[in-house]
């Protein structure tokens, strides 16, 4: 069982409507996923945010972008804890 990121994007983001230096937006991240043979490609898009106040643009990326790794890392960690069922 293999699960895989193959790509990342940052699809939008902006203020927070009601809380201040707050940025909010979504990551559409793309999976490979091997399961009992079959191999799944799929996308999944993420909100993300980040509390990062007036910084500079490639920050505020950053930022939102470390905000889906994280996400991805805890999705990637009960994953791998699941283990193989055998079938019977």
């Amino acid at each position: 069982m293999s699960f895989e990121v193959i790509g990342c994007q940052l699809l939008h983001f902006g203020p927070h409507k009601t809380i201040e230096n707050r940025i909010t937006g979504a990551v559409r991240v793309r999976i490979s996923e091997n399961l009992l043979g079959n191999i799944t490609q799929y996308s999944l898009d993420l909100p993300v945010k980040a509390d990062c106040g007036h910084v500079p643009h490639d920050q505020v990326r950053t930022a939102l972008l470390t905000h889906a790794a994280h996400q991805l890392n805890k999705l990637k960690a009960r994953h791998a804890d699941r283990g193989q069922i055998a079938a019977e």
